[in-house]
């Protein structure tokens, strides 16, 4: 069966213990809760980790807006793209000096076009990877627990630790990008030198 949102919204009432639902608008408390949560849910966890299958790249022409002054110097205007959800930083350093994002934009010191990678908005859910379904479904049920079932402490417990579980998997077989790590440098290193 290919994946849906009702399938997702249905993992998550299948993690609570309650009534699955049809539709996501459905004449059901399950479904109006789903429904209510769903789209932020999703775009909060898409946003929250660099999953492989939401990076987009894009090559970006400059605003025909004049050159703005930040700071004493001289800025480029670039769109976001309207699926951008978050700049992926492709430096060691984490991120560029030369780049501020203010708004629906990416102000920039380089020269048109400006590429970048980022993390896309993904609606379609045939797209995700099934361990984004199982952190989406976890993530679900804990957002609406308590509008559905008034769930316990316990509850709460083993569905963090479901959605906690799916994270560690997602990194472990790459499903989560990782940024490149620097080394701190070793003190027996650097007095050789």
């Amino acid at each position: 069966m290919a994946t849906s949102n009702v399938s997702i919204a249905n993992r998550a009432l299948q993690k609570l213990g309650a009534k699955r639902i049809s539709s996501l608008t459905q004449d059901h408390p399950n479904a109006r809760s789903m429904n209510a949560a769903f789209e932020q849910v999703r775009d909060a966890e898409l946003r929250r980790y660099v999953w492989s299958f939401a990076i987009s790249r894009a090559s970006v022409a400059a605003d025909a807006v004049d050159a703005i002054d930040v700071g004493g110097g001289t800025w480029k205007r670039y769109s976001l793209p309207n699926d951008f959800l978050r700049l992926i930083r492709d430096d060691e350093s984490g991120f560029h000096v030369d780049w501020k994002i203010e708004g629906l934009y990416i102000l920039s010191t380089d020269a048109s076009p400006l590429t970048f990678k980022y993390v896309a908005k993904i609606e379609d859910p045939t797209f995700y990877d099934p361990l984004f379904v199982e952190a989406l479904a976890a993530k679900l049920a804990l957002e609406c627990a308590i509008e559905i079932k008034d769930a316990s402490v316990t509850d709460f417990s083993k569905i963090e630790d479901s959605y906690s579980k799916a994270i560690s998997e997602a990194r472990m077989i790459g499903a989560i990008e990782k940024p490149a790590e620097e080394f701190p440098e070793d003190s027996w290193l650097a007095a050789r030198r």
